[in-house]
């Protein structure tokens, strides 16, 4: 576990320029959720709108909608491909985000289409501490 700036951020994980994650877990899927940096900087979850198991996504496609007490957010696919399953416990209790979001607080799962191809747009490695440090600093503006 990477901790930077007080923000969780497993290694081994990809992540996406709208603070999704990616966890691959076999040749044939992938699971997906919202980092730390998304869910403090968002609060508490109050509502979300799920994906569809069976929808074909595509990377950058919002294909759920998070919301908490500060805003609406888009949940936006880090990659391309088919929804296997999503992570139904979120609908009786959606703070799992908060509360764990890299473990029970998952979103879903993916079987990939192009991910040879999605990985070159993910973060991951060493490029993680440098991509999360200019995303709080662009936060920190915005206040």
């Amino acid at each position: 576990m990477v901790k930077i700036e007080g923000y969780d951020l497993p290694d081994g994980l990809y992540y996406h320029k709208d603070h999704a994650w990616v966890k691959v877990e076999s040749d044939e899927n992938v699971r997906v959720g919202m980092n730390d940096f998304y869910q403090k900087s968002a609060g508490d979850t109050t509502y979300i709108d799920l994906p569809f198991e069976g929808d074909e996504i595509e990377q950058g496609e919002t294909c759920g909608k998070i919301q908490s007490a500060k805003w609406v957010g888009k949940f936006v696919s880090p990659l391309s491909g088919e929804i296997l399953e999503v992570n139904e416990e979120l609908e009786d209790d959606c703070t799992l985000i908060n509360k764990s979001p890299y473990d029970k607080g998952w979103i879903m799962v993916v079987k990939p289409s192009n991910f040879d191809e999605d990985l070159k747009n993910l973060v991951h490695g060493d490029k993680i501490e440098s991509w999360i440090k200019k995303e709080i600093d662009d936060a920190e503006k915005k206040k």
